[in-house]
């Protein structure tokens, strides 16, 4: 039987002539789209505010006109992250092979809860693990994932460490213990979130200082451990920030694994932004130590041009990737001792999860990890670039030497107070989103308002960083 009428909309939905007109359509106004974007004919934001853009869609109608018009409305009124003067948060602006990679998983939508469900995308999945963990220095008995964002992945990685450490099966047994992680005061929120998820409370969350250039403070570790042990806390692990958020600045990891090597504890490494610099030759050197640590997080879609969001969490030991969520699901697969790397719900918190794998792959199997080092190191010394030219700049202040593409400054060149600059220097960001040739953000350090850029497009140049500190000035004026 036939459950299809002639003017089925079911029908219609899934008709293969219709999505081949559709599809070739899309791709045409995305790359018309990727073009002005490029060569900068269209701005960076077209600025709504919040209500306005809430109204303009309540009230959206297509009115007979094709869904292109909704593609292209959407398009409009997003942030073009593909734009050359894009350098707000740390997301990539999309590679084209890695964006048509996740269509292609949307479309087939695998779940890859288990092997069955996802059987490419699983198969690929382990082998650009195993190419992250030779890159990191992980020796043969490393393993990991793919996962749905840094947030989780530090998490995860926590959760496997109180498992490791704690001496007992938490997962079973749950614990009695007052748990504590140790953290850089400038480390990630999603690092405090992860603790307070844990149950671990605000004692339990250890924040060591920083030093003047905004690296922990490594010598502080051994007072701060006692302290804790002091307070009745069973200390877990050190989370080293590679590098942290707000100023771009890398911890050192060798002196942090010294440390939690000397007392036993889970040496954690949030490489969300600069992990994928494990693939820098000449900024490499600012991960040293990485290869010794028990967990690595590194966010696909901020220095490595994939789609948001994909994370890859990496172990040194497999047993902490395969051991952290054991649990039974007899009805998804079979009461087998062995290690089935093919089950990935096994390891993970999602049960079922996007064909994430198969955006790095398709990368990689294209251009190959060589456009990751190519990527990274010129964002990096374009961050350097844009370091000198604010120390030259009399009218502008840098805040730390830059380490990576996150550069901090702000405008002083007026003779206003501490409290009014702040008030300047905010004003000045809101009038550069609202006239939306550049998207840059703010942040607030030593209890001042500052500039914070992250150089995230492939495409920019010097010269529009010139252009960005010419038109602040202007703004300023």
């Amino acid at each position: 039987m036939n459950v299809f009428t002639m003017d089925s909309k079911l029908q219609q939905a899934y008709d293969s002539e219709s999505f081949r007109r559709l599809g070739h359509e899309l791709v045409e106004l995305i790359s018309t789209y990727l073009s002005d974007a490029n060569n900068q004919k269209i701005n960076v934001l077209d600025w709504k505010e919040p209500a306005d853009q809430l109204a303009f869609w309540r009230q959206y109608e297509l009115n007979g006109q094709p869904v292109t018009r909704l593609f292209e409305d959407i398009l409009k009124y997003s942030n073009h992250m593909h734009h050359p003067k894009y350098m707000g948060h740390q997301v990539s602006p999309t590679m084209p092979v890695a964006a048509l990679a996740g269509f292609l998983g949307e479309f087939i939508n695998n779940g890859m809860a288990v092997y069955e469900v996802g059987p490419s995308a699983t198969a690929i999945e382990k082998l650009v693990v195993e190419r992250f963990l030779q890159q990191i220095g992980f020796d043969g008995e490393g393993d990991g994932y793919i996962t749905s964002g840094g947030t989780l992945a530090n998490l995860t990685a926590l959760l496997a460490a109180r498992k490791a450490v704690a001496g007992q099966d938490v997962w079973e047994l749950g614990h009695n213990e007052k748990l504590a992680v140790m953290v850089s005061s400038e480390a990630h929120y999603c690092i405090d979130r992860a603790c307070r998820i844990m149950g671990l409370g605000a004692e339990g969350i250890i924040k060591i200082p920083v030093n003047d250039e905004y690296h922990m403070e490594t010598d502080r570790l051994e007072e701060a451990y006692r302290q804790a042990r002091d307070r009745g806390l069973r200390v877990l692990a050190v989370v080293g920030s590679a590098p942290s958020t707000a100023t771009g600045m890398f911890d050192d990891l060798e002196a942090i694994s010294r440390f939690c090597k000397n007392h036993g504890l889970w040496f954690h490494v949030d490489g969300a932004h600069g992990g994928a610099a494990i693939f820098s030759d000449p900024y490499r050197h600012l991960l040293r130590g990485i290869e010794m640590a028990d967990s690595v997080v590194i966010d696909g879609h901020k220095m490595m041009l994939m789609p948001v969001i994909t994370t890859l969490l990496l172990f040194k030991n497999k047993v902490h990737a395969n051991s952290t969520f054991s649990q039974k699901a007899l009805y998804l697969w079979e009461d087998n001792a062995d290690e089935e790397w093919f089950n990935i719900s096994r390891k993970t918190f999602e049960c079922t999860k996007h064909m994430m794998s198969i955006k790095y792959f398709a990368v990689m199997k294209v251009f190959g990890t060589g456009i990751f080092n190519e990527h990274v190191s010129r964002a990096f010394d374009l961050g350097r670039t844009f370091g000198e030219k604010i120390r030259r700049r009399k009218d502008f202040e840098l805040f730390l030497k830059p380490h990576c593409n996150i550069v901090v400054f702000r405008y002083v060149g007026s003779q206003m107070k501490e409290g009014e600059l702040d008030d300047l220097n905010a004003r000045i960001r809101t009038a550069l989103v609202h006239k939306g040739e550049f998207y840059i953000v703010q942040t607030r350090l030593e209890n001042k308002t500052w500039f914070r850029v992250s150089l995230m497009n492939p495409s920019t140049t010097p010269d529009q960083l010139d252009e960005l500190l010419d038109h602040i000035e202007s703004l300023a004026g």
